[in-house]
């Protein structure tokens, strides 16, 4: 009993390599096909069946467990048979060949997940939140990706697009009998709700940025004259030798990127060349790539010596530097005797790289500069096109109230606030940013 090609899809759930335990998926239609053509039987809902999985000629390809969850009480929304069995790539492979052999196609990226969207059994913003759950790289990332994942960041939006329902509901209604139309809306106070949802979206806005940062991190590039410790202060931050560290001026010719976190913030750290004048045309591409760093990088740290503080080199790089913000760290205060300290405006801060002075004084300094709050209570893991969506519904209510009186204008850009917030959930999402956001889940989710 094979089935011709048909919705059903397969994949290989778990991590590539060899595992104690591997797991094949299935989701489509007609389970008994897969059940009796790979078991040999039939299973009972929900329960979790010892097996042997079995090849067309009945070949036994593997002992494990087999279980069945029925539509529409499954993660796709569809039939979702798994197969558990021992984690080698041979025998998971030979598993989903037989899977592909009785009518399934291979999955495409993400497209469990995009089932279970399309199905409603999560929206689009809990659908994001499960390939950030996977990717999480700290507790702090985790806990808020499942923050998101339960629905607290959809549970705000919805919130917010219900407020702007029985607002739109009111204006759209009253237009139909103009004579009484503005006395209406004022005794409804039509504007004070409009201002009532434009704070709360600033505040779901604020959080969303939280949860910017804990996903992507800030781009962090050390930039300064040679042997002002750039070097050490990536080693110190990192918490290992991450780069080489000598007297010699020029040491670092090509950038130097680090992942470190602090608090579960990930920053990116890119140690760059030393900025100087040089004849040495691999130092001087080294110095070209600096520049290129600071051009994608949130925040520069420009380490000046404390021995020699801020001289016309430093200036002429604080003027070039207009564009993002700088903080400037004067090192080695270990051979100055100074004490680790912040400025009081916060833009200048002195440490020692090499003896570890004032680094923690750094990390806070950098959280601060990032927008971090300190405790992260609350915060969901959020993405750059729910940040857009979100300024761009703020935009469309700042322009409905200076639409004033003017109702068609007024609803209308309550309207272009709804849709924008739906695009964050996939109420008002297009097919082709779907393929993007999916295509970047793992096979298999």
């Amino acid at each position: 009993m094979i089935l011709p090609p048909t919705d059903s899809i397969a994949a290989i759930a778990t991590a590539p390599g060899r595992g104690g335990i591997g797991v094949v998926r299935v989701s489509g239609p007609h389970p008994e096909v897969f059940m009796q053509g790979l078991l040999g039987r039939t299973l009972q809902p929900r329960h979790a069946h010892r097996a042997r999985f079995l090849d067309a000629q009945g070949q036994v390809l593997d002992d494990g467990i087999a279980l069945w969850f029925p539509a529409p009480h499954s993660f796709t929304g569809e039939h979702v048979l798994e197969f558990q069995g021992h984690g080698g790539p041979y025998v998971l492979q030979a598993v989903l060949e037989r899977c592909l052999e009785l009518g399934a196609r291979l999955a495409e990226p993400g497209e469990f997940s995009r089932r279970a969207f399309l199905n409603g059994k999560l929206d689009l913003a809990q659908a994001e939140a499960i390939a950030d759950l996977i990717d999480a790289g700290s507790r702090q990332a985790a806990r808020s990706a499942l923050r998101a994942l339960e629905g607290e960041f959809s549970r705000q939006v919805n919130a917010l697009k219900e407020a702007l329902i029985q607002l739109r509901m009111l204006v759209e209604a009253t237009m139909d009998f103009p004579e009484e139309d503005i006395d209406f809306l004022e005794k409804a106070d039509a504007w004070g709700r409009l201002e009532a949802i434009t704070a709360q979206l600033k505040s779901v806005l604020a959080t969303t940025q939280q949860g910017v940062l804990l996903r992507e991190g800030l781009n962090v590039v050390l930039i300064g004259q040679p042997n002002v410790g750039k070097s050490s202060l990536l080693n110190r931050l990192a918490g290992f030798e991450a780069a080489i560290v000598t007297e010699i001026a020029g040491t670092t010719r090509d950038t130097l990127r680090e992942l470190i976190q602090i608090d579960g913030v990930p920053l990116h750290i890119v140690d760059t060349a030393g900025l100087r004048e040089t004849t040495d045309p691999v130092e001087r591409l080294g110095i070209e790539r600096t520049w290129a760093a600071v051009e994608k990088a949130d925040l520069a740290l420009l380490l000046i010596d404390a021995q020699h503080g801020v001289g016309a080199a430093e200036a002429a790089v604080l003027k070039r530097m207009s564009e993002i913000p700088v903080l400037t760290v004067h090192n080695k205060i270990d051979q100055t005797g100074e004490p680790a300290r912040i400025s009081e405006g916060g833009q200048e801060i002195w440490l020692s790289a090499k003896e570890g002075q004032g680094i923690d004084l750094l990390r806070r300094r950098l959280l601060e500069m990032a927008g971090w709050r300190q405790s992260g209570e609350g915060v969901y893991t959020a993405r750059t096109r729910h940040l857009n969506a979100l300024a761009r519904a703020g935009r469309h209510l700042e322009a409905a109230r200076q639409a004033g009186q003017q109702l068609e204008f007024f609803a209308e850009e309550l309207r272009l606030a709804q849709e924008a917030l739906g695009e964050i959930t996939g109420e008002f999402t297009a097919d082709d940013l779907l393929g993007v956001i999916f295509g970047q889940f793992c096979i298999g989710k």
